[in-house]
């Protein structure tokens, strides 16, 4: 069975996500940056080696028309309710039943690549949770392999900022086996926007 690589992301609708970048930037500015970003990680992410599908933070998003930016081949299914821990925690656990390999990824994250999702997927031949850090104290993935995704509670963690990633493993049980691979930035504030084309990297 292959691997299955999820895109947690919110609906590219105005106003409706980005809300830190939006207070730097403006919301339609945000908005555009946005579309940009899930395009652009819709499209990298796409490989025979795995299967993709879309997880929408709302149900009613599941028939949205946005396939200017999310792909109609591509198969979504809902996050449903909790915080972001309960989210993907429990996408990880139902996902995997079959014994399937899962991961969730960010929609945000510029510098994504298959050869980074290669990486994360391999690790997990190896250990129970795969986590790829990202500079600001969280993680752009996080994966589990079947015989893991069931046990994991991903709670309590302070999400959205710098002790994310060390609560994270913090809640994972213990004998856990991890595999921290390389470390990407997501785009959530205008500095990390001013980073990125800094480094001449682009969001198309």
């Amino acid at each position: 069975m292959k691997p299955l690589v999820l895109i947690f992301t919110k609906a590219p609708r105005l106003g409706a996500a980005k809300s830190r970048l939006a207070a730097g930037i403006g919301v339609v500015h945000a908005w555009r940056i946005k579309r940009r970003l899930d395009r652009r990680t819709c499209r990298v992410l796409a490989d025979p080696r795995w299967d993709l599908a879309i997880a929408c933070a709302r149900d009613r998003d599941l028939c949205g028309r946005f396939g200017d930016v999310w792909p109609a081949r591509l198969p979504r299914t809902g996050q449903g309710s909790g915080d972001l821990g309960a989210r993907m925690a429990r996408a990880l656990a139902t996902q995997s039943r079959g014994g399937r390999k899962v991961l969730i990824v960010g929609s945000d994250v510029a510098r994504i690549s298959r050869a980074a999702a290669a990486e994360a997927v391999a690790a997990l031949n190896r250990a129970d949770v795969v986590i790829g850090p990202s500079g600001d104290g969280g993680y752009w993935l996080i994966g589990a392999h079947p015989r893991a995704a069931r046990c994991l509670t991903l709670a309590p963690v302070r999400w959205s900022g710098p002790h994310t990633l060390q609560d994270t493993l913090a809640s994972l049980p213990v004998g856990t086996r991890v595999n921290l691979i390389r470390a990407l930035d997501d785009v959530d504030t205008r500095d990390d926007l001013r980073l990125l084309r800094g480094a001449r990297q682009p969001l198309v």
